[in-house]
């Protein structure tokens, strides 16, 4: 296996983002939940590096997210169901983001990091969405106060939050990536 240490530096340099910007996040809130700007250097580390190192970012994302206050809610209901929800939904949402990249980039990198930069949020908060269906939703019922269940998760826990970070990643994404890949050509 070959060691490439511009790959190394960039992954390790991401990851170093992933956490601050995940740690500083939570501070960031739209209704009940924290908005996501770690998707951000997530989607740009799929793109650059590819399918494994999207996976990786997406799943230091997931072990800071399991480390918060916000989280403990979850974790006082299910244990299993919080981790596997939380650690699947980071990991996905890096891989497809690579995956998405590296098939769509072929044809045309512009295309090809907007599909990855929607495909991350929209993943990201599909499986938080399934994951309160599967292991939640007694609770959720409980509290949605009569009102349709569905519509009190998606007001509840996704709402506005889903809307921004979508804007953000599909707005910063591709900027970034196009200024990364220019200084690449600079550097060579």
């Amino acid at each position: 296996m070959k060691v490439n240490a511009k790959k190394i530096a960039g992954v390790g340099l991401l990851t170093a983002l992933v956490v601050v910007l995940q740690l500083l996040g939570s501070f960031i809130k739209f209704g009940t939940v924290s908005i996501s700007l770690v998707l951000i250097p997530i989607v740009v580390g799929a793109a650059l590096y590819g399918v494994g190192a999207g996976a990786w970012l997406g799943g230091v994302f997931s072990v800071v997210v399991l480390c918060q206050p916000d989280t403990a809610l979850f974790l006082n209901m299910s244990i299993f169901g919080t981790i596997l929800t939380v650690m699947l939904k980071g990991i996905l949402a890096g891989a497809l983001s690579g995956l998405v990249y590296r098939v769509l980039s072929k044809k045309h990198k512009y295309a090809g990091v907007v599909c990855a930069a929607v495909v991350c949020p929209v993943v990201n908060t599909g499986i938080f969405l399934l994951g309160c269906r599967l292991f939640f939703f007694d609770w959720i019922l409980q509290n949605a106060g009569g009102a349709n269940a569905f519509i009190f998760m998606i007001t509840g826990f996704v709402g506005l939050n889903f809307v921004v970070e979508l804007a953000v990643n599909v707005v910063l994404s591709p900027v970034i990536v196009r200024l990364v890949n220019i200084s690449k050509k600079q550097l060579s």
